[in-house]
């Protein structure tokens, strides 16, 4: 069965780059839409579907003013068209999937629109900067970068190689069905680390053995970014939030913050949202020499060569039990608490160098004083690993699935 594939970029300087693209991927029987988000309307040698004049009026503009504008401001209203035009096509069902080219520029304007996509939907992105630091492209979306290994400037005898193995790549994405099970189970997605892994994997025993599909998420940062966007695009159906360390990191400058919208999604969409304080009581940084000189002096633990963990302040815990008693009050469906007293990680346990009830105390307190009266707190005297907290925290979240049916 024919598919059609989106060619997005700069026709106006990779015409010759683009039409041999164009090419490869009629020559293996699909169609082809394509985009133009070049700025110049030079001698082009493949077709605009869609020209750059729509991609500068989506982004705000018109082509004659973005051609006079520095090359800065110029890609962002190109980025920002982009981003429009990608996702409404994508809602039209014009195409089923897309690939582009460029450099960090091109870059940098193509992966805009295909960050819009949604997860599991083919993306292809053939770049100079696909062998470094690739997050500001990518985010949280499941952009397969390609490196062009030389410049996207020519066919030659590398280039050629190249494209013809990502245009195979996308081919073989959008000929690949994905077999669908005979039963969709509801998703209940789950944030973990390796602090919480034991209370987080019995959650998930239980949750499935109730007829669930648990999605879990290593809460890194990305992970919890990654969590909210599908609770966003409507795909979970409740939210086990046991480990909420990325505030932490988002409070203390960590390198694992999901941003300051983590915890935003389950109340906005309204779906039932159990919000435990896992890992509160850890900042994540790099070797012990990238951690900033302000917190010289402080509580850290080594957790490997690459991760050194730095414990948290009661000032600091306290500020995080008001932030999270803010966004359980703005949720619009089911939200509740559930605190263990005996410690919020592994290493906040009796006997373990995080072990800090004054600290704990302080985010627990703050969360019970500012948190909305009819929104339900629960406090175990046991400590998060332990079963029968585990237990708890699947009996509260089935709860509240249970009474959003009625």
């Amino acid at each position: 069965m024919k598919k059609t594939i989106l060619i997005i970029g700069a026709f106006d300087t990779k015409g010759e780059e683009y039409a041999f693209v164009k090419h490869l991927i009629e020559a293996h029987g699909h169609k082809t839409l394509t985009l133009n988000t070049g700025v110049y309307d030079l001698n082009q040698l493949i077709k605009s579907d869609i020209s750059n004049s729509e991609v500068a009026e989506a982004g705000g503009s018109d082509i004659e003013a973005v051609q006079k504008m520095d090359r800065g401001p110029a890609m962002k209203i190109m980025s920002q068209g982009a981003e429009k035009l990608v996702r409404k096509i994508y809602n039209e069902a014009r195409f089923d999937g897309i690939i582009g080219m460029g450099g960090t520029g091109g870059t940098s304007v193509i992966t805009a629109g295909m960050r819009t996509l949604p997860i599991g939907f083919p993306k292809v992105m053939i770049s100079t900067a696909a062998s470094g630091d690739t997050r500001p492209y990518v985010g949280i979306k499941d952009i397969n970068m390609f490196p062009s290994v030389v410049d996207v400037a020519g066919i030659n005898r590398i280039s050629r190689q190249i494209f013809t193995r990502a245009v195979g790549a996308i081919c073989g994405m959008v000929e690949s069905e994905i077999e669908k099970p005979k039963e969709e189970k509801p998703i209940i997605a789950a944030s973990m680390f390796g602090n919480t892994t034991a209370c987080v994997d019995r959650c998930r025993e239980l949750l499935t053995e109730k007829g669930y599909e648990v999605l879990v998420f290593h809460a890194t940062g990305t992970g919890g970014m990654t969590m909210e966007s599908l609770v966003e695009d409507g795909l979970i159906d409740a939210v086990l939030d046991i480990t909420t360390t990325e505030w932490a990191d988002e409070l203390c400058g960590g390198v694992f913050s999901a941003g300051n919208t983590r915890l935003d999604a389950p109340g906005k969409t309204g779906i039932p949202h159990l919000i435990v304080p896992g890992c509160v009581d850890m900042v994540n940084f790099g070797p012990k020499d990238t951690i900033p000189d302000k917190y010289t002096g402080r509580l850290f633990y080594e957790w490997n060569p690459s991760v050194t963990l730095m414990r948290t302040t009661p000032q600091e815990n306290a500020e995080m039990g008001r932030i999270f008693a803010e966004k359980a009050n703005a949720a619009k469906g089911p939200v509740a608490f559930l605190i263990p007293l005996k410690g919020v990680s592994m290493l906040d346990s009796q006997g373990q160098p995080f072990w800090s009830p004054e600290a704990d105390s302080a985010m627990f307190n703050a969360v019970k004083s500012n948190t909305r009266k009819d929104i339900r707190v629960v406090e175990l005297d046991v400590n998060i690993n332990d079963t029968v907290f585990a237990n708890k925290a699947v009996e509260m979240l089935l709860e509240m699935i249970s009474k959003l049916k009625k």
